[in-house]
């Protein structure tokens, strides 16, 4: 019996402008929903901004992440933390709206994972043509290749049911994380259930990404054998 409802974790990596914007909005939404529910800022390992202030301000457990400062790290540390039946993912720019958290809980019954998806119809992307061409692709790539019924794999912001993040093991450092985590819930879920939910993308509010999706790209191919290969 889980004595939290939902499980919200934020990877942050110096977004404490962003954060001040974003927790009093997610605070407001999550209460509304008449749900029990945590919010987790993982940070770097070694604070780099004023991000546990604006934690303590809002309302937000602020942790620091475990092993090292990669973006596979945060997600590994907030799977290790989370102890709501359902856990989200949301990045902390402002590209994941809090808003849209309640249309992704109340799917919760219907299958294992939601996703807020760009690429299903009433979907949208906030960024360039040329980025949303590349994306469109990768997402494409990754799908078929991995065998993924999903057509917005790369998006972070879903909703996965707590247990069975728990009992898988995550080995990417980098934002190849996010496609590693459906690859291997298939694998013990077959066939894993995915429901995608249309989702407006924003771009990031203050501050600059921390993905760089041509560099990405360059490196597809490795990282589409790795994910098939990983154990």
């Amino acid at each position: 019996m889980h004595d939290i409802d939902l499980s919200v974790i934020i990877p942050t990596y110096r977004e404490e402008e962003n954060l001040r914007i974003i927790l009093p909005r997610l605070q407001q939404t999550l209460s509304r929903m008449k749900i029990r529910f945590e919010i987790s800022v993982i940070d770097t390992c070694e604070s780099l901004d004023q991000t546990r202030q604006v934690c303590l301000d809002n309302g937000a457990t602020y942790i620091n992440r475990e092993h090292g400062n990669t973006y596979g790290d945060a997600v590994r540390t907030g799977v290790q933390h989370a102890q709501g039946q359902f856990t989200v993912f949301m990045d902390a720019d402002g590209s994941h709206t809090p808003e849209f958290i309640p249309q992704l809980y109340r799917e919760r019954a219907s299958c294992d994972v939601v996703v807020a998806s760009r690429y299903v119809e009433g979907g949208s992307s906030d960024n360039s043509g040329s980025l949303i061409f590349m994306s469109l692709l990768v997402n494409k790539m990754y799908a078929w290749f991995l065998g993924i019924r999903c057509k917005d794999v790369s998006n972070s912001f879903k909703l996965y049911r707590t247990e069975q993040l728990k009992t898988i093991t995550l080995k990417s450092n980098n934002f190849d994380i996010v496609e590693e985590i459906l690859v291997k819930l298939d694998r013990i879920r077959k066939p894993l259930t995915i429901k995608e939910l249309p989702y407006s993308f924003k771009e990031r509010m203050f501050g600059h990404t921390k993905r760089n999706l041509v560099s990405f790209a360059l490196s597809f191919a490795t990282t589409l054998i790795k994910l098939k290969l990983m154990k």
